[in-house]
């Protein structure tokens, strides 16, 4: 029965119960609540097999840090993160691990699903959205402003848009922001590769836009998916986009896919650069950045 009841809490809520007593601890450290609390507040489908116990990934998705007898929560912990829009949360994010000097602000977008192993990178948000048939990667972002990224861990991942300084990206003589649709696997944060550093992002290819542009914008879909009814609803642009005076950054996010936009001055043309990071040389892509730098 407790274990039932228990199902109706939050994170934060489920801790103060479990450290109410011995008995209580057992019952809330149950796999069964954690992966309940975990696609419940994420809102997507069970993914099948995970490689890590559900309240370490639900650690890794809004800042609760449990250790061997004790679970920390993070000050300003919010756990209200809504579908289909974009809220601010203080959950983890990868420059909290590395490049902290860099970071200037985030927000969490949500999550998605990867049924497929294949993602479709672009900046363009107006559709029909066209598939690059060019061998190499880098080919299609010179071509078509795109790329069709294969090997991807398939699963759950978690979308941010971050704000970092300027030096991040490829242009050193520019004393700016860049602004990155921020994706990775739920899992990755739990993997020590990753947090020794062992893991890193590549430089998967740079688009230029040598013109004005109207907004800084990076779509990532499952390339499965990306022609579903759900992703074409969700990407409408009059329900989320904002209007042209409006310079606040704007996300969706779909159960497959996410899309973030930013209405820009006047400008002389954007560079978008993109990275993946693998799990090792030829491994499974486990983290996607979409970043945009003013030219």
């Amino acid at each position: 029965m407790w274990t039932e009841i228990a199902k109706f809490l939050d994170g934060k809520s489920l801790i103060m119960l479990s450290a109410t007593c011995k008995w209580f601890h057992r019952i809330v450290m149950e796999e069964s609540i954690w992966k309940y609390a975990c696609l419940r507040d994420l809102y997507v489908p069970d993914p099948g097999k995970v490689a890590f116990k559900w309240i370490k990934l639900y650690g890794t998705a809004f800042g609760i840090y449990p250790s061997d007898d004790l679970v920390i929560i993070c000050c300003n912990l919010c756990l209200s993160i809504k579908p289909r829009r974009i809220s601010i949360a203080d959950g983890s994010h990868s420059f909290m691990f590395r490049q902290k000097e860099k970071h200037l602000d985030r927000m969490r977008i949500g999550a998605f699903s990867f049924n497929s192993t294949s993602a479709l990178l672009t900046e363009n948000l107006v559709a029909p959205f066209k598939i690059p048939k060019m061998e190499t990667v880098e080919e299609m972002l010179q071509m078509e402003g795109c790329c069709v990224l294969s090997n991807i861990k398939s699963g759950i991942w978690i979308a941010d848009l971050q704000l970092a300084r300027c030096p991040v990206c490829d242009l050193n003589t520019c004393d700016g922001t860049m602004q990155i649709l921020d994706a990775r696997h739920i899992e990755l944060f739990l993997y020590e590769e990753f947090k020794t550093g062992e893991w890193d992002y590549e430089l998967l290819g740079t688009f230029e836009i040598k013109k004005r542009s109207e907004a800084a914008s990076g779509v990532i879909f499952d390339l499965m998916h990306f022609k579903d009814h759900s992703t074409s609803v969700g990407l409408n642009l009059k329900t989320w986009i904002g209007k042209p005076n409006d310079y606040q950054p704007k996300a969706m996010i779909t159960l497959h896919s996410v899309a973030i936009n930013t209405n820009l001055q006047e400008n002389e043309g954007i560079q978008v650069n993109y990275h993946a990071m693998r799990t090792g040389k030829d491994g499974e892509v486990v983290s996607i950045r979409i970043s945009q730098q003013l030219l």
